[in-house]
This record gives structure tokens, C-alpha cells and sequence, in this order.
């Protein structure tokens, strides 16, 4: 989440010119969404997701970075909380930033074989899990303390870029991104190693096993057989994904993936797609390493991306369809954790149509107005870290600060 120094006069001036100098665009319409800070009497610190139960209970999990999992009523009113699972942080967690629980999954067959994924990091060494766990009691959701099954561990060279929240397909596949080890610069080019699974797009079979591993590799993944790759690997060339959203109705893959110097990107995940880091920063060349690209070497141009003039840490989000709000109807919405600026982007065949700018209120006020900066960084009060759906399908907005806003 690097932050490059910019004055607020520079800030405006360039946002004004990046939204005007994209070829054929004019400057994204203002879109006001009014929210409500919702379940305001509880400790809800660094939420990360929230993950209706598929069960038509109408209930969801808040799932906390510290390792604490809530379970909570979609009557946002009534006070009904119960805690689903809680994980040591002292296992997880060394450096609070970017470490601890980071992703949480159903099976697509949960109602049947109640089984839900965790991902998050542990010390000792440091390692990246995606775990399988089971509910026990289906109609109180409690969880099966004995049932704890390790589908993968990927070691963690540093404390940062460990990436999050797994995603099942509309294959039945798990979906898992992963960062590219941390640090800065990609220092051991885990991105671009096809031997590694840092910094790639995963894909998993976990309903079966092949030899020692706890899951399968499709027959279709595009690296299956060839000599020289690891076979999970779906897509490769990634910093930091934060997150995947599969969207079904399009079957496109979205992936914001959080840039370093220069860009913040959204991206569609392609099969066997090189999505360029750390040859590429965005669609330009990444000028710190300023590496020779191989010959023969293509990559993937991002559908979105925004410079450090508007942001400094993409977080990804939805596409969301809804008549509650109909002006980002079939819209896929994302944000920016440094300075809370927030995008509804209109994609048409796999190329953005229209480009929309979020301002959300609460009471009547702007949360996400420009950025003051300090010491040239950004400090915006709000923190956007994901977009959701409730069980009835109302817009959650989780922010890292600690709160969570229902809108429509």
C-alpha cells in the first residue's frame, strides 16, 4: 500500500486530467448514495467480509482480519449476534496491517455437506492456509471443532501482500489469489515464477485428491502437464489481489489488484492471463526494475486503472443488481482504501462502457470527499475495504475503521 507525495492542489489537477484524457470518455457522472451506519453498538474492527449463510435463514458472517466471525441478523435492528468462530491471533497474526483472517467461502454444496473455507495467514512459519472446516449443528450453525482439514499452505516470505477471500466458480472450482510474497519491487520475482504460487490466480478441486494433496487440479487448468509450472495456477502476474468477484450472470472473473507506485487496476481474469507485474505496473512499464520483457511475452491490459493521484490501495468489490439502487444497477463497484474514493464501473463486452464516481452519505454529509493530505498521504475518514450483499441483496459497505453501512 505504497503512497507517493502529492500536494491537493496537484491532486485536483490531475484528477480533472485523468478523467478527461481517456479517449472518448468525458468525465464520470456523480452518482450520491445515502447510507446508514449499521450495527453501531458493536465491536466490529477491521471487517474484511460479509458472507450471507445460503441457507435462507437470512442470516450472514462478518468476518474480522483480528479472527473473530460474527453471526448476524439481517434485521440490522435487532441485536442478534452470536459468535460463528474465533481464531487465535496470536497464531495468525505478527504484523496486524496485512496478516490474520482474511477470506471466507461456502462450498457451493453447503446446505448438503456443510462445509465452508477459511483462508488466512499463521507464524511460525509464516504461511498463507486455505483451510476446510464443517458446521456440526446445521440449524444453530455451530462448527465442528474436530473438523479441520488443510487443503493448501503457501509460505510467506514477509509480513505483507497475502491477498484474500477465496472464491467458488460457477465450475464448482475454487478460486483462491494470492500476493506475491510482500516486501517492495517483487524482490525474488515470485509474480512472474511459474514454479511458485505467489502472486498468481489459483484454481482448485477441492471436492477430490490426487496423490499427496489435499485437493485435485482440474483437467482443464491451462498448465496442466506443461513442464516448468505449477498446475494450480489459473492466471499469474499479480502484486496484491484485493478481491475476487465472480460474476455469474456474465461468467467474468473481476480482480482489483493493488499497484505499488503508479497504478491501482481492475482486471478480468483470463485463462493462463499474465497480468504483467513485475514487468508491468498497470498497462505501463514498472520503471524501478525496468526489466527486458522476454520475447514472445503478452499480457493482459486492465479494464480500469487509476493512478496515485486518486488513490493508493484498490479494493475490489461486486457487481451489483438491484431496482433499490438502479443507477449502478449492473454495475461492478470498487474503492480506494487510501483516500476513500469510490468507482461504479458499466462493463460491456469485457470493455468499460461508462465509468461512474460514488459519493456516499451519511446524514446528509460526504464520507468520501477529496482527501487532506498529510506529510503527502492521504487521510480520508472513510476506508472503503469491500462491497457486499445482505441476504436480502441490500448494498453492505464494509470500512476498515471498524464500520459497516447498509445502503438503500
Amino acid at each position: 500500500m505504497s503512497i507517493v507525495s502529492n500536494s491537493f492542489c496537484l491532486f485536483l489537477l490531475f484528477s480533472l486530467f485523468s478523467l478527461l484524457s481517456i479517449p472518448g470518455k468525458s468525465a464520470p457522472k456523480e452518482v450520491r448514495i445515502p447510507l446508514n451506519l449499521t450495527f453501531e453498538n458493536l465491536d466490529t474492527p477491521k471487517p474484511i467480509s460479509l458472507v450471507p449463510i445460503p441457507d435462507g435463514s437470512n442470516r450472514s458472517l462478518l468476518v474480522l482480519q483480528g479472527g473473530k466471525i460474527l453471526m448476524l441478523s439481517d434485521d440490522h435492528k435487532s441485536g442478534n449476534v452470536q459468535t460463528f468462530l474465533e481464531l487465535s491471533s496470536e497464531d495468525m497474526i505478527d504484523n496486524a496491517f496485512e496478516e490474520g483472517l482474511l477470506g471466507l467461502v461456502f462450498h457451493p454444496d453447503f446446505l448438503d455437506n456443510h462445509l465452508f473455507y477459511l483462508y488466512h495467514t499463521l507464524q511460525n512459519p509464516k504461511r498463507s492456509v486455505l483451510v476446510e472446516r464443517k458446521v456440526r449443528n446445521f440449524d444453530k450453525m455451530i462448527v465442528d471443532p474436530k473438523f479441520v482439514r488443510t487443503i493448501i499452505e503457501i509460505p510467506q516470505p514477509y509480513w505483507n501482500h497475502n491477498s484474500g477471500i477465496p472464491e467458488f466458480g460457477p465450475d464448482g472450482f475454487l478460486y483462491l489469489s494470492t500476493g506475491d510474497g510482500g516486501n517492495g519491487n517483487d524482490p525474488h520475482d515470485f509474480s512472474q515464477n511459474t514454479f511458485s504460487l505467489l502472486g498468481k490466480i489459483l484454481r482448485l478441486d477441492v471436492n477430490s485428491r490426487k496423490g499427496n494433496l489435499a485437493y485435485a487440479i482440474p483437467e482443464d487448468n491451462p498448465f496442466k502437464g506443461k513442464p516448468g509450472y505449477r498446475q494450480e495456477i489459473w492466471a499469474l502476474g499479480m502484486r496484491n489481489p484485493w478481491r475476487l468477484h465472480w460474476d455469474f450472470k456474465t461468467n467474468l472473473l473481476y480482480c482489483a489488484d493493488v499497484g505499488q507506485h503508479m497504478k491501482e487496476e481492475i482486471n478480468l481474469i483470463r485463462k493462463g492471463g499474465n497480468y504483467g507485474w513485475s514487468f508491468r505496473e498497470g498497462a505501463d512499464s514498472f520503471s524501478l526494475k525496468n526489466l527486458p520483457v522476454p520475447e514472445g511475452l503478452t499480457f493482459e491490459d486492465p479494464i480500469f486503472e487509476y493512478d496515485h493521484t486518486q488513490g493508493t490501495s484498490v479494493s475490489g468489490g461486486m457487481v451489483y443488481r438491484g431496482l433499490e439502487l438502479a443507477s449502478i444497477d449492473d454495475h461492478y463497484l470498487f474503492g480506494d482504501w487510501g483516500t476513500g474514493k469510490c468507482w461504479a464501473i458499466h462493463v460491456e463486452g469485457e470493455q468499460v462502457s461508462s465509468v461512474k464516481d460514488l459519493k456516499f452519505l451519511v446524514d446528509g454529509e460526504v464520507i468520501n470527499e477529496l482527501p487532506k493530505f498529510v506529510n503527502g498521504k492521504p487521510k480520508s475518514p472513510f476506508k472503503p475495504v469491500n462491497f457486499c450483499l445482505s441476504p436480502r441483496g441490500k448494498l453492505m459497505i464494509l470500512d476498515w475503521n471498524g464500520k459497516i453501512y447498509s445502503a438503500g
